[in-house]
């Protein structure tokens, strides 16, 4: 049966981000994700799970200044040591919300850097991440995005993950799947599952177009979530959409999946 959390970064903002956390459990969800956690205190957010008995499914590493546009910098040769403090960083704060997944953003091409320079500093920096989370059991997860969304994203299809992960070479690595992403980079969805589900380590979806609520586009999601069932995938599936209307009113396509 389809597992499905919340990413609270996206679902429930007709609230201030720490009171997401109940609504979200109150209509049903048993987990929460979100990109960036290092906002608030470990406390605040370790209060907030437990009170609305929530497991936290995953976060992302340290990703930047989003606000001057970064979107992770893992490939950035000039950034190594940032980075390797943001991984001691979310492994700490991931062993103390007991979540075992964490999310590595490639980031931003950068100007006037070879692309081999940037593959090289991705695997390095993906495969120190993988080594640090494995002391804690805690997965790396490597996700690529697309290039609508987000013009110069180093990883924009599921060959450019899973070169990622083979650049890197270490086990403690698994892809993660947006549908959404996929559809739009690729289409193919079912093929691409059937081919990618023993690397998948977490997955999330949206329609398209619009990233709303699956029921809202082109994406049959009866036919994929299903086959996702079929396919063994016992992972789970964050929401990472932007709803059409009320959060709660939207959340009737996963009630019927439940």
């Amino acid at each position: 049966m389809n597992k499905f959390c919340a990413n609270l970064g996206w679902l429930f903002a007709e609230h201030a981000f720490l009171d997401r956390f109940a609504p979200a459990a109150m209509a049903g969800f048993k987990g929460v994700e979100f990109a960036n956690p290092y906002e608030h205190s470990e406390k605040e957010l370790a209060w907030r799970l437990d009170d609305n008995g929530l497991e936290m499914v995953l976060f992302n590493l340290p990703a930047g200044n989003q606000e001057k546009g970064e979107r992770g910098i893992t490939c950035l040769p000039h950034r190594k040591r940032e980075f390797r403090d943001g991984v001691r960083r979310a492994r700490d704060l991931a062993k103390a919300l007991n979540c075992s997944r964490i999310n590595a953003l490639a980031g931003i091409i950068p100007a006037d850097v070879a692309s081999s320079t940037l593959w090289g500093t991705l695997a390095e920096n993906l495969a120190f991440a993988a080594e640090s989370l494995a002391t804690e059991n805690i997965t790396l997860l490597v996700e690529p995005i697309n290039k609508f969304d987000m013009p110069g994203f180093f990883l924009n299809t599921s060959e450019d993950g899973m070169r990622a992960i083979a650049a890197a070479g270490h086990a403690n690595i698994k892809l993660q799947y947006d549908i959404y992403h996929m559809q739009r980079m690729e289409g193919e969805l079912a093929n691409s599952l059937r081919r990618l589900m023993p690397v998948i380590g977490h997955m999330q979806l949206a329609d398209n177009p619009g990233r709303h609520e699956p029921g809202t586009g082109e994406i049959n999601y009866k036919f994929i979530l299903k086959l996702i069932e079929e396919l063994g995938y016992k992972g789970w599936i964050g929401c990472e959409y932007t709803p059409s209307r009320k959060t709660e009113d939207t959340l009737g396509w996963m009630k019927e999946r439940a």
